[in-house]
C-alpha cells in the first residue's frame, strides 16, 4: 500500500504550493507503543443495557457585568459632527399599486417610500407570516437539550483553544429575517435578484419576531458569539446620508444587541451582507455581466462610498459601545461587479476603520471577511499550475488584502486584466495600510487549479462575452491529480478539506501577516431536506465537517504558529440560501409551516467539541 502526505510549503512566505510525498506501507500508529495485547476468550452472563449516558448541552451563564467598546451613543453623535434624525413608516401592502399616502411633496415620507416598493415590482410577493410582532422568548425545554449518541470514531488531540479565541455561530439578514416590507424596511437587491419561480426572502425564517427565541436557543446550547447582519435599508430606508433614520429599526437591533448580551453571549454585527439597498441599481441592469464577481451589488455606484461610510458611522453611533466586533462588507468580491467597486469598498472599509479607531476610540475590532475555496495547483510540481494558483489567490484576496492588511498595491493580475483598472497612489496606500483588525476568511472548501485551456495570457486579453473563465483565467476542479474528489461532497459546492484549510491559514497568516478569523464555515449533507426529521437530525456527515476543521485550526495554531482568533459556524439555523432552501447548512431544522426549530446532532457535537477543550473563559 502506498501512503501520500500532503505538506504545505511556503516560498519565500507568500506562496503556498502542495508538495507530494510518497510512501509504501500501511498508516503507521505512533500512539502506540505497548506491544499487542494477547486476547482472552471466555463466556460472561448477557444482559440488555443502555449504552449511552444522559448529556445535556451546557447553558451560557447570564452575566455579571458587561463590557464596553466604545462611547455611549449621546457621545459619538458628537463625534460624527453631524445632525441624525429618525422617523417611522408603515408597511408595504402586497399587490398595492396606487400610492395612497398624501405626503407627496416629501421626499422622504410615506409616498415616496412606499414608491420605492412599487417601483421594485416583485414577483409573487407576500410580506406577512405567521408573525407581525416580537414573540417573547420561553426557556429550551430540557428534553430538546440532550446530547446525541456519539460517532464512533473522533478528534483525539490534546489542544485547548486560547482563553479568548471567540467562537460562535453566524446567520444573515436576508436569509432568516423574513418582514421584507414591514417596519419601514425599503428594497434591496435581494429582493430582485431572485424573480423566477425559486423560493423568494419576503419571509423565510421570520427572525425578525422571533429573534428573542432563537438568541435564547443558541445560548441554551453554550454559543458565545451570535454573528449577524443589519440591513442597510432597514436602518436608512432611503439609504443616502441626510436622509432620515427608521426609529422602528433602530430600537430593533438595539433590543437585539442588548438580548444577547443579557443571555450571556456576544454579538457580532456585519454592516452589509449582499442586501444592497435598490436605490444604488435602480437604473442599472441587475443581470448584467459582471467583470468581475458574480453579481452587480451597486458598490461601483457614485454615491455608494459615502453613503456607506455614514451608515456605517450611525451603527457605531448606536452600538459601538457594545459590540466587540465589526465586519464592514461580507465577502465583497462576488457582488463588486468591476474594478471601481472593488476600489469604492476598500476606501470606504478603510474609512470606517479610521472612524472608529481615530475618531471613536473604540476598543473592539473592525475587519473584513472574503470569500474564497482556496486554491490548490492540481499538480503541484507543474510550475503552469502553481502559477495559474498563485494568480486565482491573489485575485480573490490579495485585491483587497493587499492594500487593506499590507499598504501594498493591487496586484498585477488585476491591474492588467480588468477594465478601467488603476493602482492606489502612495498618500491613498499610506492611508488605507493596516486598516483592519483581523482578515476574516470564509474558508468552506478547497479548489483545485489550473491554467484555462489555451494559457492564462491569452484568457486575460478577452472579456466574458469570449471566454467564460474570465478575469481568473484558471479552471477550478473538485478532483486532485489522480483523479478523486479532493473530499466528501456536500449538496453543493462544499467538499470536506480540513488538512487544506490549515494549509490555508498558514497561507493567510504569513502572507498577509494580520490575525484570521474563519468567519463562516459549514456543510449542506447531501438530499438533507427531502429526508424524514429524525435523518435531518442526525447529521454525521457535518459533525465530521466541524470536528475535522476545527481540529485543523488547532494544529494551526498550536504546530504553525498561525494566530487565529475566531470561528463561526454558518448557519445556525437552516435559511434562505438565495433561491433555495434545499441546500441547508444549518445546526439546526426549520420548519417551514410552523417555523419551529430542531437542534441537530453537529451543534451538539460543535459545542462538545469546544467546551471540550476548555479554553473559551465561559
Amino acid at each position: 500500500m502506498k501512503t501520500t502526505v500532503t505538506l504545505a510549503v511556503i516560498a519565500a512566505g507568500v506562496q503556498a504550493q502542495e508538495v507530494y510525498f510518497t510512501t509504501t506501507g500501511y498508516t503507521a500508529r505512533p500512539q502506540c507503543t505497548q506491544p499487542p495485547a494477547t486476547p482472552s476468550y471466555r463466556f460472561q452472563p448477557f444482559s440488555y443495557t443502555l449504552n449511552e449516558t444522559v448529556r445535556y448541552a451546557t447553558s451560557i451563564p447570564s452575566p455579571s457585568t458587561t463590557a464596553t467598546f466604545g462611547p455611549g451613543y449621546k457621545e459619538a453623535v458628537k463625534m460624527m459632527n453631524t445632525k441624525l434624525s429618525t422617523t417611522t413608516w408603515g408597511s408595504w401592502v402586497p399587490g398595492e399599486t396606487v400610492i395612497s399616502a398624501t405626503d407627496t411633496a416629501d421626499k422622504y415620507g410615506q409616498a415616496a417610500w412606499s414608491s420605492q416598493w412599487a417601483q421594485a415590482s416583485l414577483v409573487n410577493y407576500t410580506a406577512v407570516g405567521l408573525y407581525t410582532t416580537t414573540v417573547r422568548p420561553t426557556p429550551v425545554p430540557t428534553s430538546e437539550l440532550v446530547l446525541p449518541p456519539r460517532d464512533y470514531f473522533g478528534p483525539s488531540d490534546c489542544y485547548d483553544f486560547p482563553q479568548d479565541f471567540a467562537f460562535g455561530v453566524a446567520g444573515s439578514a436576508a436569509q432568516i429575517e423574513g418582514a421584507m416590507g414591514l417596519e419601514g424596511r425599503a428594497p434591496s437587491l435581494l429582493e430582485k435578484i431572485i424573480q423566477t419561480g425559486e423560493p423568494k426572502d419576503y419571509v423565510t425564517n421570520e427572525n425578525y419576531y422571533l429573534y428573542k427565541q432563537d438568541i435564547q436557543r443558541l445560548a441554551a446550547m453554550g454559543v458565545k458569539y451570535y454573528s449577524f447582519s443589519i440591513p442597510w435599508g432597514r436602518v436608512l430606508p432611503f439609504a443616502v446620508p441626510g436622509s432620515p433614520l427608521n426609529e422602528q429599526a433602530l430600537k430593533h437591533y438595539d433590543d437585539l444587541i442588548n438580548y444577547v448580551l443579557e443571555v450571556g453571549m456576544l454579538p457580532v454585527v456585519t454592516m452589509l451582507h449582499f442586501d444592497t439597498p435598490l436605490y444604488f441599481l435602480k437604473d442599472a441592469n441587475i443581470s448584467a455581466t459582471p467583470d468581475i464577481g458574480y453579481n452587480n451589488g451597486g458598490y461601483w455606484h457614485p454615491e455608494f462610498v459615502d453613503s456607506f461610510v455614514n451608515y456605517g458611522k450611525i451603527l457605531f453611533a448606536h452600538y459601538s459601545d457594545r459590540v466587540p466586533f465589526w465586519v464592514t462588507i461580507n465577502e465583497p468580491l462576488l457582488y463588486s461587479f468591476n474594478f471601481t467597486g472593488i476600489n469604492n469598498v476598500v476606501h470606504a472599509h478603510a474609512q470606517l476603520h479610521h472612524f472608529y479607531h481615530d475618531v471613536l476610540n473604540g476598543t473592539g475590532k473592525v475587519g473584513f471577511k472574503l470569500n474564497d475555496n482556496f486554491g490548490v495547483p492540481k499538480n503541484p510540481e507543474n510550475q503552469t499550475d502553481v502559477d495559474a494558483t498563485n494568480r486565482f489567490n491573489a485575485m480573490q484576496l490579495g485585491v483587497f488584502a493587499y492594500p487593506i492588511c499590507l499598504g501594498q498595491q493591487y496586484p498585477e493580475s488585476i491591474l492588467n486584466t480588468l477594465p478601467g483598472a488603476k493602482p492606489l497612489t502612495d498618500a491613498e496606500l499610506k492611508y488605507i495600510r493596516k486598516s483592519t483588525d483581523f482578515f476574516g476568511i470564509d474558508p468552506y472548501t478547497a479548489t483545485v487549479v489550473s491554467p484555462a485551456p489555451g494559457g492564462v495570457e491569452a484568457c486575460s486579453k478577452q472579456n466574458t462575452s469570449t471566454n467564460s473563465l474570465f478575469p481568473y483565467c484558471v479552471t477550478q476542479e473538485w478532483t486532485n491529480v489522480y483523479g478523486w474528489d479532493i473530499g466528501y461532497r456536500s449538496d453543493s459546492y462544499v467538499y470536506i478539506t480540513p488538512t487544506y484549510l490549515r494549509s490555508y491559514l498558514f497561507y493567510l497568516w504569513n502572507t498577509y501577516k494580520t490575525p484570521v478569523i474563519v468567519s463562516e464555515f459549514g456543510f449542506p449533507v447531501y438530499d438533507e431536506s427531502f429526508r424524514d426529521l429524525p435523518d435531518q437530525l442526525f447529521d454525521s456527515p457535518r459533525s465530521q465537517y466541524y470536528l475535522s476543521y476545527m481540529s485543523e485550526i488547532l494544529k494551526s495554531i498550536y504546530e504553525d504558529g498561525v494566530k487565529v482568533i475566531g470561528a463561526f459556524a454558518w448557519s445556525f439555523m437552516d435559511n434562505w440560501e438565495f433561491g433555495s432552501y434545499e441546500a441547508q447548512f444549518g445546526l439546526q431544522v426549520v420548519n417551514r409551516t410552523s417555523q419551529q426549530r430542531y437542534y441537530k446532532k453537529s451543534f451538539f457535537d460543535l459545542v462538545d467539541f469546544m467546551g471540550a477543550r476548555n479554553g473559551l473563559g465561559y
